[in-house]
């Protein structure tokens, strides 16, 4: 039978504040399980976020080689995988460079990261989005089909500048851009500059809009260099070398 008191230490009974080292076995030991529970439920939950997000597999911000795009800074980076502040103000992030600079994997890195840390993530190329959003508004479902993209904290889009506006209505990327402005993230991989963009958009008026859009709460990463993948090659390839010297001197 319950004593009727408030748990205290006099009636023998501990508080449900108390620290785990200070309750009775049993009480630990289902303190433990919910742990355990909490925690298996998070990494399924996890899992099952990585599966939707389509990530490229291995591209993480372990593999990436930060030496071979020393414009990228390391720290700067690690700040922004957190979400805090950009993803809660449906802020943007663009990564520009000439093809094999790291743009996919590094934006595969942070949706890794982003996913750990309880957001939800889509990666995508754009021309393969604009197909399907072309479809919806076939059908007359393109504001639907927008809206469940909500549901993504990020959506990365790959290669924008591989869209052209002489594939049908691409107008539709556009109005992807101005409803997730200020409500939900956008990241955005490109070879080429925004004064290029008007071979994406329909006319002048649209690119100069969309830019504006995408610019406000942005972070920009301009990666200029030669090659990330030759780079990486050379990187593996040295060291193929130093350790087949060092085999010939054993």
């Amino acid at each position: 039978m319950s004593c009727g008191c408030r748990p205290s230490p006099r009636c023998g009974r501990p508080s449900p504040s108390a620290p785990i080292a200070k309750r009775g076995p049993a009480a630990r030991l289902l303190a433990t399980l919910t742990e355990l529970e909490l925690a298996e439920r998070s990494q399924r939950r996890i899992q099952r976020h990585l599966i939707e997000a389509r990530l490229p597999p291995g591209k993480t911000l372990d593999s990436f080689d930060f030496a071979a795009v020393p414009m990228v800074s390391r720290a700067h980076v690690a700040a922004l995988v957190t979400g805090d502040g950009w993803i809660d103000r449906g802020g943007t992030i663009l990564l520009f460079g000439p093809s094999g600079s790291g743009k996919s994997h590094l934006s595969a890195a942070f949706g890794h990261a982003l996913i750990e840390t309880g957001y939800r993530v889509l990666f995508t190329r754009t021309t393969d989005l604009v197909q399907r959003l072309q479809q919806a508004r076939q059908t007359l479902s393109l504001e639907s089909a927008i809206e469940k993209l909500d549901k993504y904290h990020l959506l990365i889009l790959e290669d924008l500048c591989y869209v052209r506006k002489d594939q049908a209505e691409t107008s539709v990327l556009f109005e992807l851009i101005a409803a997730r402005y200020e409500r939900r993230s956008l990241m955005i991989t490109a070879n080429h500059p925004f004064g290029e963009w008007t071979s994406v958009f329909p006319d002048a008026a649209m690119t100069l809009a969309a830019v504006d859009r995408l610019v406000h709460h942005s972070t920009i990463f301009e990666m200029n260099v030669e090659s990330y993948r030759q780079g990486r090659h050379r990187s593996y390839d040295t060291q193929a070398q130093k350790h087949q010297r060092q085999q010939a001197r054993q």
